[in-house]
């Protein structure tokens, strides 16, 4: 059974980093893309009711004017929807995959991923929405709820899509961390790409243990893993490595353990993301 890839498309700036990531992702494990536009609930209502004070004949006569309005705005909303999964699918066809479907749906976002993600290999979103070109430091308001209400890894996208070669993956040893390692290396997505596991805290002997079984199961699967053990706080540790390296993709567990607990979602997490240059996968 072939796999399926669920991105996400708003039209913002990031959505051309999306379809190019999922390009990726299906060109290298042949996955059928299904790309989803979602119309909010408010999407082409009425913004207020302006004629409450309006005398009844006239009053009427604006009721029927503002009915009008709001079918006109609803009939552009999906005219835009439209177009912007007819861009999307335009950018995934140039980078070479054909196998890849649209949909138009209604309703809230983070409710659409929880009733769709089930079929789903993975779900890609970018990491800002339509506001991504203000000046806000926080992250798209859909981003949390999305990785909440997912059943499936997360992959957020980054503002502009390279090509990814290093994955840098961050293991605290937990359950999600455990489960983000065994989905790499039952994944061909990350065969024949250079990978570094990283543990941020003490270097016991545990911990370096813990960090060898991770290294070992990868290496089981085929993909060599180079381990360190860093000191410091965990956000601004991975990512100046991030940054510093060049790493193309930041690997981790959505729910962390220890010093790394509240990575996701969380504080540390979330301002993980922002600061990130590279996509992130989130795996629970």
């Amino acid at each position: 059974m072939t796999d399926t890839i669920i991105a996400f498309v708003d039209g913002s700036i990031y959505s051309h980093s999306v379809c190019e990531h999922a390009a990726w992702i299906a060109g290298r494990t042949g996955a059928v893309i299904e790309l989803l536009h979602v119309l909010g609930p408010r999407e082409g209502a009425a913004k207020a009711d302006l004629s409450g004070s309006i005398k009844l004949g006239a009053r009427s006569a604006l009721m029927e004017e503002l009915a009008s309005l709001d079918e006109q705005r609803s009939r552009l909303m999906v005219h835009r929807g439209r177009a912007i999964l007819d861009d999307a699918v335009a950018v995934i066809n140039a980078a070479g995959i054909t196998n890849v479907n649209s949909h138009l749906r209604h309703g809230d976002i983070a409710e659409t991923v929880g009733e769709q993600d089930l079929a789903a290999a993975m779900v890609l979103i970018g990491k800002r929405g339509e506001t991504a070109e203000k000046p806000q430091r926080h992250l798209g308001q859909n981003l949390e709820r999305i990785v909440r209400s997912s059943h499936r890894p997360v992959f957020v996208a980054s503002r502009a899509f390279r090509p990814i070669e290093r994955v840098l993956v961050a293991w605290d040893g937990g359950p999600s961390a455990m489960r983000a390692v065994d989905y790499m290396a039952r994944n061909p997505l990350f065969a024949g790409l250079s990978v570094r596991l990283v543990t941020v805290g003490n270097a016991t002997s545990e911990a370096a243990r813990s960090l060898g079984d991770a290294a070992a199961m990868l290496r089981a699967a085929g993909i060599e893993a180079a381990t360190d053990i860093l000191s410091g706080q965990p956000a601004a540790v991975l990512g100046k490595l991030e940054q510093d390296e060049g790493f193309d993709l930041l690997v981790m567990g959505a729910y962390g353990h220890s010093r790394l607990r509240t990575m996701i979602v969380g504080s540390t997490t979330s301002e993980m993301i922002r600061t990130c240059r590279a996509p992130v996968l989130l795996v629970r």
